[in-house]
């Protein structure tokens, strides 16, 4: 790995944290020049619930920066899946973009979250609401055979500066529709709604406009949010959060967590 190399050519001997795995890049898609995604190595010992997130890093320092990321990827897939952004001069991110395949990455041993099944209480409908990278624990979400079990419908909406970077999450929403393993029981029940902010696009604006105005549920065709049947999580910006909960609120719900399951639950996990 890059990172990993001193001026001379020699590599650091860094030892592996006693609460990290040291997994393997098995794939990396670049997007556009801000957003991409990497599979890496699943540690046959790791488990996590669909929704939640992990602390990893690089070992290219005695003492790694470690960054929370939403798992992409289903409970039951074999390898573990990240979307990322790409930062500039991010503690993580600068060197993160740049891993190929074969290089290393550090796994903290526990996830945590509350984008999770066991935070709503059941209703009809699941509305997923994420903007940029925010998509990722939905993406692990809606490939997750309880989330049809426990919902008729679920609404994933995806909103991005750029036409471009809506590319993972209808990539995401194809794929799903056609896995082998959950096909069948997604058809009908997954809607992707996707929008821009900066483009045109058969859906223009911020999600919190489109949601506000009822836009969202017209271009739907489904009635306005209500707490006896809707249920909802929220991933992204600090500020696209606060102004999605107020909106949700104003619809009746309330906000859950695991150990008091409700009708909304946020994630305030960020990456960086």
């Amino acid at each position: 790995m890059d990172t990993l190399a001193l001026a001379d050519g020699a590599r650091p001997h860094i030892a592996i944290p006693a609460n990290c795995f040291a997994e393997t890049v098995t794939s990396v898609h670049h997007y556009t020049d801000f957003l991409f995604k990497f599979r890496i190595t699943r540690p046959a010992s790791f488990r996590f619930r669909s929704g939640e997130f992990v602390m990893i890093g690089l070992p290219n320092a005695e003492k790694p920066v470690f960054r929370a990321y939403s798992i992409a990827s289903p409970s039951w897939d074999e390898e573990l899946e990240f979307f990322s952004i790409k930062v500039p001069n991010g503690p993580l991110t600068e060197h993160l973009q740049k891993i190929q395949i074969g290089d290393t990455i550090l796994l903290r041993k526990k996830s945590t979250g509350t984008l999770v099944n066991d935070a709503l209480i059941p209703g009809k409908r699941l509305y997923m609401f994420s903007t940029g990278t925010g998509i990722a624990p939905f993406a692990s979400l809606i490939r997750d055979p309880e989330t049809y079990e426990k919902f008729d419908q679920v609404i994933l909406t995806h909103t991005c500066r750029e036409v471009a970077e809506l590319a993972y999450g209808e990539e995401l929403v194809d794929r799903t529709i056609n896995d082998p393993l959950v096909g069948e029981m997604v058809d009908g029940k997954l809607v992707y709604y996707g929008s821009a902010t900066r483009e045109p696009h058969a859906h223009t604006g911020r999600i919190t406009d489109l949601l506000a105005s009822g836009q969202l549920f017209t271009d739907l065709g489904l009635p306005p949010i209500n707490p006896d049947e809707d249920r909802a999580m929220i991933c992204g910006s600090m500020a696209m959060i606060n102004d999605t909960k107020a909106i949700l609120e104003g619809f009746g719900l309330t906000e859950g967590a695991n150990n008091a399951p409700s009708t909304y639950v946020v994630e305030r996990a960020f990456v960086g």
